[in-house]
């Protein structure tokens, strides 16, 4: 990847954690308290004015690694 492509990543997820800064807990909290085989993931979208959009997973075994480590990415500073 390019340096300057790491770069801009590196500065969007500090504005991200800027401006919301329960979500890393957030994560924090999912992954040592909830992440296991058979836990629900739900997702929702709302747009302004509209109707939301959701979805969820049930967690296999064979999702736990990527999951972790998106997790873990997730709240690196």
């Amino acid at each position: 990847m390019n340096p300057m492509d790491l770069f801009r990543l590196a500065e969007a997820r500090r504005r991200f954690n800027r401006n919301h800064p329960k979500f890393a807990p957030f994560l924090k909290a999912a992954k040592e308290a909830a992440l296991q085989e058979g836990s629900v993931i739900e997702i929702s979208v709302t747009p302004p004015g509209g109707d939301p959009i959701i979805t969820n997973l049930r967690v296999q075994a064979d999702d736990l690694e990527l999951l972790q480590e998106w997790m873990n990415r997730g709240h690196q500073t």
